[in-house]
């Protein structure tokens, strides 16, 4: 699991932002500051809502604030969704 997790990580890096309304659980941990807990609230707050709007809706999960996404910005994208 840790090696699959470092290829995920390996590949943000390479080729961009973590889509939060596609990515799987692996993908999202692969997020400095998310782990397992963090990465199923998202997924959680995900099949409940749909989808995020955009990146600042993910302060509505419990966990996530400002300082998370000042420090996460460039490493995440949530696709356009239809609410």
């Amino acid at each position: 699991m840790k090696l699959l997790s470092l290829l995920i990580m390996g590949a943000v890096l390479s080729f961009g932002a973590v889509d939060i309304n596609k990515a799987d659980k692996a993908e999202l941990m692969s997020i400095k500051g998310i782990g397992e807990a963090k990465a199923g609230a998202i997924l959680e707050y995900r099949k409940a809502n749909d989808c995020f709007s955009n990146i600042e809706e993910l302060k509505e999960v419990k966990g996530f604030g400002e300082r998370f996404l000042e420090k996460n910005r460039d490493a995440i994208t949530a696709s356009s969704c239809s609410k």
